[in-house]
């Protein structure tokens, strides 16, 4: 007998993949604007940091691009990222001069080699449209930049802003990869990529499975046999080698892996919703509507559908963790979305070559990532089945 004065651990696991869930969820949604590197698809690259640990620091040069991206409204930004308006050229130390400074870049190379190079004030300041001659005899430069406007600046004005607004500490919570993007952010827009293709998976899947799955209990006979017959080629094929098949025949891309990913997952569905339906379909409520004259449409979806959510709850938990895996698996084995679009699987085919050589958080992050969502969504599964008794 189960003793009531012990806590279920089954449900407590429940509960904490529940939370994971959420806590993901929120992440993800939230996306872009809590990202250290808000740009598109996280993918500010910077070579000389790259490989860098966990909780790494670095100085870095604020030097404005020679083109002006147009300003993005919140939902572009919170959507798709923001162009820097910048580029961040990482440092060990600079030296001022009169008209500009000189930037000795950051290097762990263990050989001492070290990059340099000479910058303007102006032309970290300023979009600039052409280099002026300068005078180092002088106090001042004009000025013209791309966007027309034009004005004479003190080379000491200019020095000092530098000093005060171009100049910053970037940390890297979860490091660099291999080409010097942030980590960090690559794997918040990662679980936003791979909690996308599970919702949109699934959501396909539902409306495909629940229409064929209702369809082919109902009405029996011939319609029941060729949709049996349908799901059981679908069945007979390996969902990986079915994904892939459907990917190369609608081609590589975001939307495709959503329904290449969905368009296989149906007939768990359809098979979950034909059963329940055989078993519902002679009950007295169902005759009582047929003899009131009721359509079948609103048989089926008014009265039927409504006594079988349960099961559909429960295999929906599951084809998401099953639609993470797949999603993953086919950007490692790069047949799924196309870099730079970060997705945990890709992040780990890049670096699972570092784990023999002292690196090995770069390609286990995004597998623990995937691993605790697919545990997450398995267990809320398991406290579904118990809590609508699906056997």
């Amino acid at each position: 007998m189960h003793d009531k004065t012990k806590p279920d651990t089954s449900n407590i696991l429940a509960y904490v993949g529940i939370c994971i869930i959420v806590l993901f969820a929120v992440v993800s949604f939230a996306g872009y604007l809590i990202t250290p590197d808000n740009t598109p698809n996280t993918n500010s690259q910077h070579p000389s940091i790259a490989l860098q640990p966990i909780g790494f620091r670095v100085a870095m040069l604020k030097v404005k691009n020679n083109v002006d991206f147009e300003p993005t409204g919140i939902v572009h930004r919170w959507l798709f990222g923001e162009q820097n308006q910048y580029r961040y050229i990482p440092f060990d130390s600079i030296q001022w001069n009169h008209f500009g400074l000189r930037v000795f870049e950051f290097s762990s190379d263990s050989s001492g080699v070290q990059f340099e190079q000479d910058i303007d004030y102006q032309d970290i300041l300023f979009s600039v449209r052409q280099q002026n001659n300068l005078n180092p005899m002088a106090d001042s430069v004009f000025v013209e930049m791309t966007n027309g406007q034009s004005r004479w600046c003190s080379y000491k004005a200019m020095q000092q802003r530098v000093k005060n607004e171009n100049l910053e500490t970037k940390f890297f919570a979860m490091g660099t990869d291999r080409f010097g993007r942030d980590m960090l952010s690559r794997l918040i827009i990662g679980g936003r990529i791979s909690l996308s293709v599970g919702f949109v998976a699934v959501f396909v899947s539902l409306i495909i499975g629940i229409f064929f799955g209702l369809v082919s209990g109902y009405y029996g006979g011939i319609i029941d046999k060729v949709i049996v017959w349908l799901i059981n080629v679908f069945w007979s094929v390996p969902t990986l080698l079915l994904v892939i098949a459907v990917c190369m025949a609608l081609g590589k891309g975001f939307w495709q892996i959503f329904l290449a990913i969905g368009l296989t997952m149906w007939v768990e569905v359809a098979r979950v919703v034909r059963g329940k339906v055989l078993q519902l379909k002679h009950r007295e409520y169902i005759e009582a509507a047929k003899v009131l004259g009721f359509s079948d449409f609103r048989i089926m979806f008014r009265h039927l559908l409504p006594n079988i959510i349960g099961p559909i709850l429960v295999i929906s938990a599951a084809n998401f963790a099953s639609a993470i895996l797949i999603e993953s698996g086919l950007s490692f084995l790069g047949v799924g979305i196309e870099p730079p679009t970060p997705t945990w699987g890709a992040m780990i085919r890049d670096h699972y070559g570092y784990i023999i050589v002292g690196k090995a958080w770069l390609a286990m992050a995004p597998g623990f990532a995937v691993m605790i969502m697919v545990w997450a969504f398995t267990v809320s599964g398991h406290f579904l089945r118990r809590r609508f008794n699906v056997d």
